[in-house]
């Protein structure tokens, strides 16, 4: 028989200052391409909740993420991470010191929520968003370390 693979998936929490797209659309990406291999969260700094051009734009790629809560950002649960993913100035700023074992990374992206014109314009601009995020989603999981689970009856 093959080995088990014991690991569990790495958790990982993705932070902007409204959790309303980006960190929505990373959390839906790291969702549908990260099954088993990551445990994906998004929190905001000042959650406003979800974006209905990042639920439309996610569903055109397949991904539903209209079920998804905005939710306010805790320091205790950033600190149960494995990583940390800061995806504006705004949250890497005041995301607090977090322990070395807490991996951070930040990914300075532009806010689609600021774009201005018809549905169409904004639509485009959440696209582009939506993209990128992918890009750096798929670039992530393919780098990203599970944690290895302790050995049952293992001290600890």
């Amino acid at each position: 028989m093959p080995p088990v693979d014991t690991r569990q998936p790495a958790r990982v929490l993705v932070v902007c200052t409204g959790n309303s797209a980006r960190s929505q659309m990373a959390e839906g990406f790291l969702r549908a391409y990260g099954a088993g291999v990551v445990e994906p969260a998004s929190a905001g700094m000042e959650p406003k909740g979800l974006n209905p051009h990042a639920v439309a734009v996610m569903a055109e790629k397949g991904i539903d993420i209209s079920g998804q809560l905005s939710k306010a950002f805790s320091e205790p649960l950033a600190r149960s991470m494995d990583y940390v993913i800061t995806v504006c100035g705004a949250a890497e700023t005041r995301c607090p010191v977090l322990p070395p074992s807490v991996h951070r990374l930040h990914w300075p992206l532009h806010d689609p929520a600021r774009a201005e014109g018809t549905g169409e314009q904004v639509r485009v601009v959440f696209r582009q968003s939506r993209d990128e995020i992918e890009r750096r989603v798929r670039e992530f999981l393919a780098t990203v370390n599970r944690p290895a689970t302790r050995a049952l009856g293992a001290p600890g």
